[in-house]
């Protein structure tokens, strides 16, 4: 056996709602890893318009998701196209309704406030309705709990919740997570990950490094 295809639309037979996110895909500004699913009872098809918020090409922000991800129903990435200029008295932006409002308008006063690329790493579960904001970095390993709102970096192996999202537990102790990050699984070739299933759904590292 050597695992599913990942460039498979609907991996699970008579569960059109999951589905491989790399191949249903196709945004310049989106980069998604093999393996990565998206769970939604009306299909996963739409999960750029649904999720993905205020994602413009002209800002040139991205939206970077890694391999083995698992995203729940109502899981939205907010991104910099959302942010506001913050330096005035007003947040109102008046220069997009334009007739007048747009002279005078500073674009520096807007793009100050953009924060970077969203990045979610390898083997992250983000949970149902769980709200990611601009920039944020979500470690490998990690677990967004439902509803959480990620405003800050979240470590690798974390479990975060609450809003705005704070780590509740890590997964692992400090020297296992090292561990973990330098045997990168998600990386290995997949027939290797599937000979080595037991090892990666366990909890023996040393166990996962003599696979590595």
């Amino acid at each position: 056996m050597t695992g599913p295809n990942p460039s498979i639309k609907h991996p699970v037979a008579l569960h059109p709602r999951v589905g491989y996110l790399k191949a249903l895909v196709d945004a310049e500004n989106i980069e998604i890893g093999d393996f990565t699913y998206y769970d939604d009872p009306d299909g996963p098809d739409r999960f750029v318009e649904k999720c993905v918020l205020h994602h413009y090409p002209f800002i040139g922000d991205k939206l970077i998701i890694g391999k083995y991800c698992a995203i729940a129903e109502g899981a939205k990435f907010v991104m910099n196209g959302a942010n506001h200029a913050m330096s005035g008295f007003s947040t109102y932006p008046f220069n997009i309704f334009g007739h007048g409002w747009e002279v005078g308008f500073d674009p520096t006063t807007w793009s100050k406030e953009v924060r970077g690329d969203t990045v979610i790493g390898n083997d992250v579960w983000i949970a149902m309705e769980a709200l990611i904001m601009p920039g944020v970095t979500v470690g490998d390993g990690s677990i967004v709990a439902a509803r959480a709102v990620v405003t800050h970096d979240v470590p690798p192996y974390s479990i975060v919740a609450g809003n705005p999202a704070k780590v509740v537990k890590t997964r692992f102790d400090r020297r296992t997570v090292d561990r973990l990050l330098r045997v990168a699984w998600w990386d290995w070739p997949v027939d290797k990950v599937t000979r080595n299933l037991d090892a990666i759904r366990g909890a023996d590292i040393s166990r996962l490094e003599q696979a590595n």
